[in-house]
């Protein structure tokens, strides 16, 4: 336990983005997987300060996307690593890449950040309007950050918190169909069907924007 507590302490107090490998005292990762990382981080915690030095920059990028905020993304990045280092002991180690369940609990620590994130994309959709392109079933799942434009951030602020999540962990953290489900703890089958109605609803309301 008390090693732990160290553990957590390094977490907390690391400047992000700053990467973890920066500092001398975290042991590599080699090419070990992130199964293998956390399953060796139950008796030797410090090894799973790799799992960090791996994904800690990605997931930051994700969570500074969605919140565009780059002070939260540093708490909510942190965040996300302080719980799963405290809920490793239950991760599947079947589970080769942990990619998937961090980006699950980097997207329930958002949550906490909901009304900022509608806010912003009101505050986005306000901005002079523009013709919409033609939209495609997949264009949904091509969203980009950059130059969001206002019927886009429209579309996005009209939906629902879960269909935001996984529309999102497959656009802008590239998850697959299946590591999405594994994210948010659902059957493939519901993001599928999930998926299809928001295309549908970003569709509709990038349509009327024309």
């Amino acid at each position: 336990m008390h090693r732990d507590n160290d553990w957590t302490k390094r977490v907390v107090t690391l400047g992000l983005p700053q990467r973890a490998g920066a500092l001398p005292s975290l042991p590599p990762a080699g090419d070990a997987t992130d199964a293998t990382l956390i399953g060796e981080s139950l008796t030797d915690p410090d090894r799973f300060a790799g799992l960090f030095d791996r994904h800690a920059d990605e997931i930051h990028r994700y969570v500074a996307r969605r919140l565009d905020d780059v002070t939260t993304a540093d708490d909510v990045t942190a965040e996300t690593f302080l719980v799963a280092f405290r809920k490793r002991a239950r991760y599947d180690l079947g589970r080769a890449d942990a990619r998937p369940w961090l980006y699950g609990i980097a997207s329930n620590l958002i949550s906490g950040h909901r009304r900022s994130e509608t806010r912003r994309l009101k505050a986005l959709a306000r901005q002079a309007p523009e013709r919409a392109d033609g939209f495609e079933d997949r264009s949904a799942e091509r969203v980009t950050a950059d130059r969001l434009r206002p019927a886009l951030a429209a579309a996005l602020a009209r939906l629902g918190a879960a269909e935001r999540d996984l529309l999102l962990l497959v656009a802008w953290a590239d998850l697959s169909y299946e590591e999405a489900a594994q994210a948010l703890g659902i059957p493939i089958g519901t993001v599928r069907s999930r998926l299809s109605r928001t295309r549908t609803k970003i569709r509709r309301s990038l349509e009327s924007h024309r």
